[in-house]
């Protein structure tokens, strides 16, 4: 699955921007609704749009790497018996 690191990517920035960044802040300048972005940062796995990501590596400046990445899905395994 596709993880969206969106509360680690800020606190990233407020470290590097010296300085508190909000989700408010984020939506007005990205365009992206705040109950949007509050839903990425309550459920890492949120299904977000490339156009929303776009908007976020632009913000923030940085790669989509940096935004995001893949853990493998835990799937159950069944053993089949002789």
């Amino acid at each position: 699955m596709i993880i969206i690191n969106l509360q680690a990517m800020i606190f990233a920035k407020q470290v590097e921007w010296k300085r508190h960044i909000t989700l408010k802040e984020v939506a007005e300048s990205t365009g992206i609704s705040r109950m949007t972005l509050h839903r990425m940062v309550k459920n890492p796995a949120y299904n977000a749009c490339t156009e929303h990501l776009s908007k976020l590596c632009n913000y923030f400046d940085c790669d989509i790497s940096a935004l995001i990445r893949w853990q493998p899905e835990q799937t159950a395994r069944h053993v089949i018996a002789a």
